[in-house]
């Protein structure tokens, strides 16, 4: 797309130019043989995706004696009730030391995926930030519709809190959330019912992030921001997450559109909630509502950083991690989490990555 076309599609339309390093990838993947449709078929073309990505992750893993992970089963109340599946992983210490707490939420489409497909980049967070972690396998649409998702990771929030000390972490230094796109919807939407629960008084969540998030129904967005959401028609054949799919996994995950836990947008109040990270592709057509999202929060006084990376894919870093704006997602990601760590200061601090 050249900048004369993008010009069309608003103020971030420039975004939507391919990154001449993303490009390439992008024209194999558009000249591919239409994906499966069915759940079944597009659950193992997806774990298929996620071997590849572990492969390019597992570079540079830390050593296995400088962390502990430990594979654990929750109880989640329901309904239905049942368990989940999570991963806890430890930095090495010194007897009696304790970890800011992050807790992760896996994407997928609310339909795909598992603690698999962040485990070796949250290996490199925890000895790398210091930071204990818990990686949350929520239950899956359409079989578990919502809230489920939300409740179970909502559950593993509760269950790291109640269980810090297990986990050699002190939320005093730091209470953590954040996920990637389905798992960033979650991340956003968990934030605001968290805000709103004595439960989590003295104990309060102090960080968001949410890397290229589902913000909104595409059925639900508000008239007033309908002129300004281009990126839907702009980057509706992405590869990394065509329209049409956003469509599907809303459809699986269900609920009604307007309901601000399936539309984190649609809460009528966003002051309040802790400060927050956005990570945004330029070609994804959930570009201009996280942008949106963004400004809304800053706009109520909560302390936000948005990153941009234009010309790529929706998870693009999963199967790109060599290319340069990748390298800047790690090095964006990093610096994130330490800015929340120090308390989300007005001042920039710079990456140690």
């Amino acid at each position: 797309m050249s900048a004369a076309a993008a010009s069309a599609y608003g103020e971030y339309g420039y975004l939507g130019i391919p990154d001449p390093e993303c490009a390439p990838f992008m024209d194999a993947m558009l000249s591919a043989p239409p994906g499966p449709t069915d759940l079944e078929s597009r659950r193992k073309q997806f774990e298929g995706m996620i071997s590849v990505a572990k492969k390019n992750y597992g570079v540079g893993l830390p050593q296995e004696s400088e962390y502990t992970i430990k594979d654990r089963q929750i109880d989640v109340a329901g309904p239905p009730a049942g368990k989940i599946h999570v991963h806890t992983l430890v930095p090495a210490s010194f007897e009696g030391k304790a970890y800011p707490l992050y807790v992760w939420f896996h994407g997928g489409g609310w339909t795909m995926g598992s603690i698999d497909m962040d485990d070796y980049q949250l290996r490199k967070l925890c000895v790398e930030l210091q930071i204990s972690i818990i990686n949350v396998e929520y239950r899956l649409a359409p079989e578990h519709p919502t809230p489920i998702p939300q409740d179970d990771c909502y559950t593993g929030i509760k269950w790291a809190v109640e269980n810090q000390v297990l986990l050699s972490a002190d939320v005093r230094k730091g209470l953590l959330i954040g996920g990637l796109s389905s798992g960033g919807h979650i991340a956003a939407a968990l934030a605001h019912r968290a805000r709103d629960d004595p439960w989590f008084e003295g104990r309060r969540i102090t960080g968001q992030i949410m890397q290229i998030p589902g913000l909104c129904h595409p059925e639900a967005v508000p008239e007033e921001f309908k002129g300004s959401l281009f990126s839907f028609r702009q980057n509706g054949f992405d590869p990394g997450l065509p329209a049409a799919d956003v469509h599907w996994f809303y459809e699986q995950l269900g609920g009604s559109p307007t309901s601000p836990e399936v539309s984190p947008l649609l809460y009528p109040v966003h002051a309040g909630l802790p400060p927050a990270v956005l990570h945004i592709c330029g070609l994804d057509p959930l570009r201009d509502e996280g942008l949106l999202y963004g400004k809304i929060l800053k706009r109520e006084g909560v302390k936000t950083r948005v990153h941009t990376y234009p010309g790529v894919s929706h998870a693009f870093n999963y199967l790109l991690p060599h290319i340069a704006a990748a390298k800047r997602w790690e090095r964006d990601y990093r610096e994130g989490l330490r800015w929340i760590l120090d308390g989300a200061p007005h001042a920039r601090i710079k990456s140690k990555y």
